[in-house]
């Protein structure tokens, strides 16, 4: 249900975009990757003390999810917004701002290469390396 709600919201902000750009409005929408947040255990019907406890196991647990190997923090998303709302990005309208550290983008290349080094081992192959 996320990804289609989300999918709606990449949509509505393009449509906007397009609508309201020549009034000199400019509409663009994040789109955050798993940020450290209370709102997962939360999730699991947690209080709110404890799943503020359950930051540090997600911290690490997201710490591995996408290639840049570090969990996403709510200020990672507070940048991007700011960087939205600022002159800077003057010229940016209807897009959708993906700020997940890669994972959209798939496993890191080390774990791909891990993975074909034991796919090859598995299937008796020698792999050396690129040539």
């Amino acid at each position: 249900m996320y990804s289609t709600a989300m999918a709606a919201v990449i949509h509505m902000t393009r449509c906007a975009a397009v609508e309201l750009g020549e009034s000199g409005i400019r509409v663009n929408c994040l789109c955050p990757g798993g940020i450290v947040t209370p709102i997962f255990g939360k999730g699991f019907g947690m209080s709110q003390a404890g799943a503020a406890k359950t930051l540090d196991v997600l911290k690490k647990s997201f710490s591995t999810l996408q290639p840049i190997h570090r969990a996403g923090e709510p200020q990672d998303i507070a940048r991007a917004a700011l960087w939205l709302a600022s002159d800077e990005s003057g010229f940016v309208n209807g897009s959708a701002l993906v700020v997940d550290g890669g994972l959209t983008c798939g496993r890191s290349f080390s774990e791909t290469m891990a993975s074909f080094s034991g796919l090859a081992t598995a299937m008796g192959v020698n792999v050396s390396g690129p040539k």
